[in-house]
């Protein structure tokens, strides 16, 4: 079937925020497109500031011994995260996406200050709380905001350039800390950086304008009308993404795995790498390495989704982030190496998942109920990052760090199985 060109229009035209007429596409829209990019920057950079010091934090200034407190900021973290993502899709019917995303900026100030000036480890954890609402509003509408511009034809280019902006900025952000740490100590100085952060993106999203007229538009040009009687609430979107259609099932199971392991290794690999000699520079080094390659990697792979199909990326993703798993045990004996080897392999196998999944649950969903259920594969996706911590802390305790890289390994493995079997291609060309 013959998509309709992105930059055509209805007989009524609708108008946008600036009183021009609307257009879909990334050319049509690119300064507005450019605008979402460095706000995600941000947004990424806020992250990141937690990606090297914070389970160093645990046990080295608060005494944690037990490997799933140390891990309860993660925990914390994606259980927000992911309940703010669910709701992102209802409350985008109730309020613009541009209102969103400024609250989604407040939420997020006391964030830098709890961390580095936290008494106890539970204002860490709250901090987090504040970080997965900051988190779920802001990036979940960066990525709705640009796929509203760029209309069906580029949306695996444009979550690319979205999560490439956001994961590239977490794992700089991740490794200046570690370097920041290794000269000033843990904290205040490393966590701080996140101030930067909090100001340029409220002032960049003052700056940008709603796509409320976009998403209008495209609904009008969609040439699959809702089918009479489809109920287009969370509650039945949520039951769709979530089990009812096979290839939504598919992505959705998928993110929450490739979640799992990131945030699996989010705790683990501080405290694995430490163990076997790394310093604090070089633990930053491979933690910034992962989300750079992660990121930078996504946009000729979104690219490449629109060319060749989502199944195929996703699929050989989740199977190269088996194979970084395995690296990070088998050459632990030359832990640097290991660590390495192991973030570029994490990072290239995420950079084929991530903007994918997001792509292919676009594809699968209708514009009329598509914000749910991306807020739906948002949600299941970042609940991934508080199991991957759980499972962790369970068997870290249990049965120490290697056998949660292990878990972590076969869990991937399997789900990628999985997504090749339920995920199938609906690409429009």
């Amino acid at each position: 079937m013959k998509a309709t060109p992105a930059t055509a229009t209805p007989t009524a035209t609708p108008i946008g925020a600036s009183g021009g007429p609307v257009r879909l596409g990334l050319r049509e829209n690119w300064l507005q497109f450019s605008l979402l990019v460095l706000v995600n920057v941000a947004v990424g950079g806020l992250v990141g500031v937690e990606r090297t010091t914070v389970p160093l934090i645990g046990t080295g200034t608060f005494g944690l011994t037990s490997e799933l407190a140390v891990f309860s900021f993660i925990i914390a973290f994606g259980l927000t995260k992911a309940l703010t993502n669910l709701a992102a899709g209802t409350l985008t019917a109730r309020f613009r996406r541009k209102q969103l995303l400024v609250v989604g900026w407040l939420a997020g100030i006391p964030v830098p200050f709890a961390l580095a000036w936290a008494p106890s480890w539970g204002w860490v954890v709250a901090a987090n709380v504040l970080l997965g609402l900051n988190q779920g509003l802001t990036w979940s509408m960066t990525v709705n905001m640009k796929i509203d511009l760029v209309g069906p034809s580029r949306r695996g280019l444009a979550t690319g350039l979205n999560e490439a902006a956001g994961y590239t900025a977490v794992g700089a952000t991740a490794l200046l800390t570690g370097y920041l740490a290794t000269s000033y100590g843990l904290r205040p100085v490393p966590e701080l950086i996140g101030i930067v952060f909090i100001a340029a993106g409220l002032a960049l999203t003052i700056a940008v304008r709603d796509t409320a007229a976009h998403a209008a538009l495209e609904l009008a040009q969609h040439e699959r009308p809702l089918p009479n009687g489809e109920n287009t609430g969370l509650a039945a979107t949520f039951a769709r993404t979530t089990w009812r259609n096979r290839s939504l099932r598919g992505a959705s199971q998928a993110g929450l795995v490739n979640n799992l392991n990131d945030g699996l290794t989010w705790g683990v690999f501080p405290l694995l790498f430490t163990d076997h000699g790394l310093g604090l520079a070089a633990v930053g080094l491979v933690k910034g390495l992962y989300p750079i390659l992660w990121g930078i990697g996504q946009i000729p792979t979104g690219h490449l989704a629109d060319r060749i199909g989502r199944k195929p990326l996703i699929v050989t993703g989740m199977l190269v982030q088996t194979v970084g798993l395995v690296l990070a045990l088998t050459l632990l004996d030359t832990p640097l190496l290991a660590g390495i080897l192991s973030a570029v392999a994490l990072g290239l196998g995420t950079a084929m998942v991530y903007p994918t999944l997001i792509a292919s649950v676009s594809d699968h969903a209708h514009p009329a109920w598509r914000a749910n259920a991306l807020g739906t594969y948002r949600f299941w996706r970042d609940i991934g990052y508080a199991a991957g911590a759980f499972l962790a802390g369970v068997l870290a305790d249990a049965f120490g760090l290697n056998a949660t890289v292990i878990a972590a390994a076969v869990l991937t493995a399997g789900s990628g199985l999985l997504a090749a079997h339920w995920i199938t291609d609906t690409m429009r060309h």
